[in-house]
């Protein structure tokens, strides 16, 4: 089922999301599949649970946007263990829509997490994955790429998104 994806603006986003207790359950089942649905249907290539209205820490990442099975990532309760390099890239997100600006990130980030089952798990991600980690790690804080911005960019994007609002294009 694919779910409303809240945008920027919601106070949702802008919070710690919860440590994920219940593995295996059915509603954690569903979830996720809601979630892969709702990504898909958007073109993204993550999307965190908060950003469809449930405060947990859960993510998915498919960096093949549903064209390779075997890069199909569920990280529950993730951590960022290490950053290593640095890299700058154009980086946009499902709840900003129609923003992308340039951001600086890691260049190679290692996570730890846990799976739909609570196995742990630690991957290494580099370039677009490692952004990805990254970027959807930091939903599950409260954090936007826009606040990695400088101050006068996220002005600016706050100010169109507020005309956008008044302007009932922005839901």
């Amino acid at each position: 089922m694919i779910r409303k994806i809240l945008k920027y603006g919601d106070p949702i986003l802008e919070k710690v999301a919860e440590a994920v207790t219940a593995f295996g359950s059915p509603e954690l089942h569903k979830l996720v599949a809601d979630m892969w649905d709702t990504m898909y249907a958007a073109k993204g290539v993550g999307l965190a649970a908060p950003q469809v209205g449930v405060r947990q820490r859960v993510l998915i990442i498919d960096t093949s946007v549903g064209e390779d099975e075997s890069k199909k990532l569920v990280l529950i309760n993730p951590e960022i263990l290490s950053k290593e390099g640095k890299q700058v890239g154009e980086e946009g997100c499902l709840s900003i829509p129609g923003f992308r600006e340039p951001v600086t990130r890691a260049n190679q980030v290692e996570v730890r997490a846990q799976n739909e089952t609570g196995e742990t798990v630690v991957l290494t991600g580099e370039e677009l994955l490692a952004r990805a980690f990254q970027h959807e790690v930091d939903h599950l804080n409260g954090i936007l790429f826009i606040n990695h911005l400088s101050n006068l960019k996220r002005d600016m994007i706050r100010r169109k998104i507020k005309k956008l609002q008044k302007a009932g294009e922005w839901d």
